[in-house]
């Protein structure tokens, strides 16, 4: 089957990941707003195409879906593949797909975390999250000024980190490089498989959202010195409602997703490798 060619004009464009609901599909919403041509990704077709098409039935045209799971491959294949054939370049990666590696056994917000669920979620949050971008960079480089933007959240930050090992290393930019920041999520993982998290120093509730969004943030920074023509840069949206937390959140996702938004369409280059507390510049520390 022949695919329909896509025309955003002289727009810019723009991936946002795990964007069906909540906080990445607003900052679609609030893109798609600012006249950038959006591509919708998210794990489920149905429910990534019903996103996509009510934004277009509200007034944005220029949204169009591509089915993405970060933690497959072939998935990342076909939407680098898509790119390249329809728009030949990338201009802004927001990488906001993320699960929080815990399950609710009750009502209230009682997150259990197993080493299954650990696992997946390392695996999304950041590996996933890596490989993506990693086949998304050569599209980024065709850009006339290329942004990524990194969701992460304040509970990354290293001050919410006991591990001792996990703090100095990961604050430690100038010596910091990609095989110590997976070395420090595999014994993170071993030890949850261990059950030592607790005489690790680990963080004892989501202990692996909070190791993936720290591993994140270290990934930003080795990221921002390697690519130094595109401003790469992380940020904590806040503490939103949406379905990751149960909904227990505080802030709303048009609130949330203004951080984001602003640093995909920054102006200034050298703003890269930096952490942001919702429109705040902040401290990885």
């Amino acid at each position: 089957m022949e695919e329909t060619t896509i025309n955003f004009g002289s727009k810019k464009i723009a991936v946002v990941t795990g964007a069906n609901k909540g906080i990445g599909l607003e900052i679609s919403k609030q893109l798609a707003a600012k006249g950038v041509g959006v591509v919708l990704t998210a794990r489920d077709v149905k429910r990534g195409t019903e996103a996509a098409e009510n934004l277009k039935a509200s007034g944005f045209s220029d949204v169009v879906f591509h089915q993405l799971d970060v933690t497959e491959p072939t998935t990342i294949a076909s939407l680098a593949n898509f790119l390249e054939t329809q728009f030949g370049k990338l201009d802004i990666l927001v990488n906001n797909a993320g699960v929080v590696g815990s399950v609710y056994l009750t009502a209230d917000y009682d997150p259990v975390q197993t080493y299954e669920t650990a696992r997946d979620c390392l695996k999304t949050n950041y590996y996933g999250l890596k490989q993506l971008t990693e086949a998304l960079v050569p599209l980024l480089q065709k850009s006339e000024a290329a942004r990524i933007v990194n969701v992460s959240s304040g509970l990354g930050q290293l001050r919410n980190i006991g591990n001792e090992k996990a703090k100095k290393e990961l604050g430690d930019a100038d010596n910091l490089n990609e095989e110590k920041v997976d070395k420090l999520v595999e014994e993170f993982l071993e030890d949850v498989k261990q059950d030592s998290i607790e005489s690790k120093g680990w963080p004892l509730s989501i202990s692996a959202y909070i190791v993936s969004k720290a591993a994140l943030n270290a990934y930003t920074r080795l990221l921002a010195k390697k690519y130094p023509h595109i401003a790469i840069n992380a940020v904590g949206p806040g503490y939103t409602k949406t379905d990751l937390n149960n909904n227990s959140g505080i802030l709303t996702v048009e609130e949330a997703a203004v951080g984001p938004v602003r640093l995909a369409l920054i102006a200034e280059t050298r703003i890269s490798g930096l952490f942001f507390n919702r429109n705040e510049e902040s401290t990885f520390d």
